[in-house]
């Protein structure tokens, strides 16, 4: 994996996304300007259609800007070639979905063994297990894993690739509070623990409490961003 110098994990300027022509245009993106340090943990708000997800989708390299520049520390996102972008994606990128995108027919380990064996130093799939508390669950299918431990799962398969970045798209949206608190801690953890930087979007206002800064987004560009100079921990957030 290529060594990454520099305090700043994301830069962008003047980022711009539009899907369509003419009057039925849809501006997803209207020139976003921010920076990411390395090693936060950060939290994208806003409602429906208001640019967040679309903003995670570039940076993690699924999808393309329509004008601007997005930075990866010294590497340019928005001129990068589709295989170059895999690679990027390969090397350097977890991501976690609100739905687990698990194979049914393949336990806990063989679905973190998915990414393990396409990665270039990847950790042990059992070890990416232990990390989220699935130790015991190792050799279940994901039919006999309650909601919460099929994300964990989710997690433990971006984890094990050992990622610089995790895009986590709703990860809690169909969790119940008690198990939504589980992975934001499991996530905070990986955070702390690993040094990723962790990009979080949701509709849960009440997970800002947990970040380094909060993004706020609304009408395709950023509204407001806040620093946190005091954290909350996942189980001490009110849902």
């Amino acid at each position: 994996m290529q060594q990454l110098n520099g305090p700043t994990a994301f830069h962008t300027k003047g980022l711009t996304k539009t899907y369509g022509e003419g009057v039925a245009a849809v501006h997803a993106l209207r020139g976003v300007d921010i920076s990411i340090p390395r090693g936060e943990m950060v939290v994208l708000l806003g409602p429906s259609g208001s640019g967040k997800s679309t903003l995670l989708n570039i940076l993690g390299g699924l999808d393309t800007a329509t004008s601007g520049t997005a930075q990866f520390f010294d590497q340019e996102l928005t001129t990068m070639k589709e295989r170059s972008l895999t690679l990027y994606r390969r090397q350097h990128v977890g991501f976690v979905f609100q739905f687990y995108n698990l194979m049914p027919s393949l336990t806990a380990k063989e679905n973190v063994e998915l990414v393990t064996e396409i990665a270039d130093d990847p950790m042990d799939a059992a070890h990416a297990l232990s990390l989220v508390g699935l130790t015991e669950r190792i050799n279940h299918f994901p039919a006999q894993l309650s909601g919460g431990e099929q994300q964990r799962v989710a997690i433990a398969r971006a984890v094990a690739k050992k990622p610089t970045v995790m895009f986590c798209d709703e990860p809690t949206g169909a969790l119940d509070s008690t198990t939504g608190r589980s992975v934001l801690k499991v996530l905070q953890d990986v955070n702390k623990e690993l040094g990723t930087t962790v990009m979080i979007v949701t509709h849960a206002a009440a997970t800002a409490a947990m970040a380094d800064r909060v993004i706020h987004f609304a009408d395709g560009g950023v509204r407001e961003v806040i620093e946190n100079k005091t954290k909350l921990l996942a189980d001490q957030i009110e849902w």
